[in-house]
């Protein structure tokens, strides 16, 4: 079990406890004096840097097979590495703009877009689609050029050959099932060591996108796009990212401070 499933049921624990000594059912609490589990460190996220380099790698790869089918127009082999090489471009871009978990990213159909809005609401795990891990369905906007990139992929996917369904990422160019979260994941591995990006993963992306929207002070705006049950789950894991802005309190304190102390 991870560190921080432990410290939330640990606090949940610590909460029905006290409850029932407040109540009267217990005579006393047995978790007094007993120490937590340590605090989970800050998760490790992709810098901005590190994802315009992922893109670049991605891209690169892209316009290396586009060539590559050019020259050899009939070539399956040539138009499947195009394919692949166009949804790792894909896949880096909508994690790092939707922030998104990898099990989300691998259940994600065309009819989930919606101008640029894009509906989450299930999820693939273990090779079985079910709901988000939450449960719950979400709906985030995308960055216009984002939701481009999905449209012209996809009418370029079906111009070469006619798709059976609509997921966004297959192993095949005929997309006839979603690939596994895992597979999605070991995509990443080639352009992480092309450009030097340590232990690329789209988990790191995706703490990416809540870093730099906590580090701009949107606490709410983070919630609502990566689907946390509530503001403390976010905090609990972010708060190292939260922006100093109490200078104006730290003046307040200060003020005081030097009437009363002695003039040296």
């Amino acid at each position: 079990m991870t560190a921080p499933k432990v410290s939330a049921r640990r606090l949940l624990l610590r909460g029905a406890v006290s409850w029932a000594v407040a109540e009267g059912l217990l005579r006393v609490n047995p978790l007094a004096g007993m120490r937590g589990p340590p605090r989970p460190r800050p998760r490790r996220h992709h810098s901005r840097d590190e994802v315009r380099r992922l893109l670049a790698a991605a891209g690169q790869a892209a316009a290396s097979a586009q060539d590559a089918l050019r020259y050899r127009p009939g070539s399956a082999a040539c138009a499947r590495r195009l394919f692949a090489a166009e949804q790792l471009l894909l896949l880096v871009r909508l994690a790092a703009d939707s922030g998104a978990r990898r099990g989300e990213l691998a259940a994600l159909r065309l009819s989930d877009l919606d101008g640029r809005v894009l509906t989450i609401e299930r999820s693939l795990s273990a090779g079985v689609l079910g709901p988000t891990k939450s449960g719950r369905t979400r709906r985030v906007t995308l960055g216009s050029g984002t939701a481009g990139m999905i449209r012209r992929y996809v009418q370029a996917w079906a111009a070469r050959v006619e798709p059976e369904q609509d997921w966004l990422f297959s192993p095949s160019p005929r997309r006839p099932a979603p690939m596994t979260a895992g597979a999605l994941s070991r995509r990443l591995a080639r352009p992480g060591q092309a450009t030097g990006v340590e232990h690329a993963a789209l988990h790191r992306l995706r703490h990416g996108v809540t870093t730099y929207l906590v580090d701009q002070g949107r606490l709410l705006k983070t919630q609502a796009r990566l689907g946390h049950s509530d503001p403390a789950t976010t905090l609990r894991h972010y708060s190292h990212a939260m922006p100093l802005d109490d200078i104006d309190v730290a003046d307040e304190l200060d003020r005081p401070l030097d009437d009363l102390a002695p003039q040296y």
